[in-house]
């Protein structure tokens, strides 16, 4: 299954349905689409929900629910895969900081699998070549002809060959498809940790929608915090049980010296660095690892209401 052959038929729903999903598709001058979930255009839950499932590439299905009152009274952010290393870590993982001049977002999709520069894919694998590709950018401007062309060149496609969907974190679909990353967080954390990843089956994560704020320091706050203290997140694995018993506790955000207090305050004592944080910090709270081979279940971490009513009340 190529990744971005799977996401650029969803791009070509979304497009068809862009009135109704309030989205703008914008069609560059020399080549490549642009689709605007939330810099200019309304965007909402539903284009959220696009955005996000385009992020895992269409191998996993994103949802809202009722949330957990005694968590936080609005909705949670479900997300499910049965193609989980491949959806998440392929697709989804926001490892590429997209920079061309002045300009920068976050990028994420399966436009990184046909760049395949990132140190993660030699422990992954799941390289692709394309002829098109798609990608998200966390960013709060949309992007130039210019930075078309370098993910056109940096993915090995031609110059028309870019899909993108951008929204800020500021915006309903943004904050959305942040949400949506609980599962993402716990297999990126599983590999920081020297885990074998391919012993991964299925997995299945939620978090609470968080408020939508109204400036980028407090968005960036909300939505790690979401993830970081009301994070729930169980994967299927066919492991050793001496290996998860080792491993195990380590893989919610608990174990990191930064734990404790809303990301917003975290990061703004690092001085906005996002690289002198923690690494072990970005992870869900609970993470719950079923053992495929012995059939035992291990639950590990911890919600935690009382940071999520700081952070989301601030």
């Amino acid at each position: 299954m190529s990744l971005n052959e799977l996401a650029l038929s969803l791009c070509r729903h979304i497009a068809a349905d862009a009135e109704r999903l309030g989205v703008v598709v914008h069609e560059v001058p020399g080549g490549g689409r642009i689709i605007d979930c939330g810099v200019g255009a309304a965007g909402g839950l539903d284009a959220g929900i696009a955005l996000a499932e385009v992020c895992l590439a269409g191998l996993g299905h994103v949802a809202m629910v009722p949330g957990a009152r005694e968590l936080w009274p609005g909705p949670c952010v479900t997300v499910r895969s049965d193609h989980p290393v491949r959806a998440c870590m392929a697709s989804q993982y926001a490892g590429w900081p997209v920079q061309v001049g002045k300009y920068f977002g976050m990028g994420s999709g399966p436009m990184r699998a046909a760049r395949g520069r990132e140190p993660l894919f030699d422990k992954i694998g799941h390289l692709e070549k394309a002829t098109h590709v798609v990608g998200v950018l966390e960013t709060g401007e949309l992007p130039t002809p210019d930075v078309l062309r370098q993910i056109a060149e940096e993915c090995h496609v031609p110059a028309g060959g870019v899909t993108l969907l951008v929204a800020p974190t500021t915006s309903i679909a943004g904050t959305l498809q942040i949400a949506a990353r609980s599962l993402e967080t716990a297999l990126h954390k599983m590999v920081e940790l020297g885990c074998d990843i391919t012993h991964v089956v299925s997995g299945f994560g939620s978090a609470p929608f968080p408020p939508v704020a109204s400036d980028q320091v407090m968005a960036i706050g909300r939505t790690n915090d979401a993830i970081l203290y009301g994070g729930e997140v169980t994967i299927w694995l066919r492991d050793d049980e001496a290996e998860i018993a080792r491993l195990g506790p380590k893989i919610p955000s608990e174990s990191s010296s930064d734990y404790g207090q809303p990301f917003a305050t975290v990061f703004e004592r690092y001085e906005r660095d996002f690289y002198r944080i923690d690494p072990l910090l970005f992870s869900p709270a609970a993470v719950t690892l079923v053992n495929l081979e012995s059939g035992k279940s291990h639950t590990y971490g911890r919600t935690r209401p009382d940071v999520l009513k700081l952070s989301f009340e601030g």
